[in-house]
C-alpha cells in the first residue's frame, strides 16, 4: 500500500521538483503537495497523511506552528523540516526540536538522503 507523503513549501518550484523526484524514485509513495501551511492543515485534518515534509519559513505560518498543529491532530505523524538557510530568526527549529522534532534537512539536499530519512521515519511509526 502506498504511503501518503505531504510536502509543504511556499515555493511551487520546490514542491514540483520534489514531487517529480520522489515519484521517479519511490513507487510506494503517493505525493501530495501544498504551498501554504493552512492548505496543508486541511489535508492533515482529513487524516490520510503518513509523513509530513515541510519548509520552515513560509509566509502564512512557520514550520513550528505547522509542526505543533499537525501533532495536535496526529501525535504519531512523522515530520521532517527542511530549510534553505542555517539562521532561523523565529527559532522554529529550536522550538520544534524541544517539542520532539527529530529531523531537519538543509536545502539543497541529496534526494537519496531525503528518501532514506523518510523511510526511516515511516518505519518507526
Amino acid at each position: 500500500m502506498k504511503k501518503n507523503i505531504l510536502i509543504v513549501d511556499d515555493e511551487v518550484d520546490v514542491t514540483d521538483y520534489l514531487k517529480i523526484e520522489l515519484n521517479d524514485h519511490c513507487e510506494d509513495f503517493e505525493i501530495i503537495t501544498r504551498n501554504s501551511g493552512y492548505e496543508a492543515l486541511k489535508v492533515i485534518f482529513q487524516g490520510n497523511v503518513d509523513l509530513l515534509l515541510t519548509d520552515i519559513a513560509m509566509p502564512d505560518m512557520d514550520g513550528y506552528e505547522l509542526y505543533s498543529r499537525a501533532k495536535e491532530c496526529n501525535d504519531d505523524l512523522p515530520i521532517i523540516m527542511m530549510t534553505g538557510f542555517g539562521y532561523d530568526p523565529n527559532h522554529a527549529v529550536v522550538k520544534s526540536r524541544k517539542a520532539g522534532l527529530k529531523n531537519v534537512i538543509f536545502k539543497p539536499f541529496d534526494i537519496k538522503k531525503l528518501i532514506s530519512i523518510m523511510r526511516t521515519n515511516l518505519a518507526e511509526v
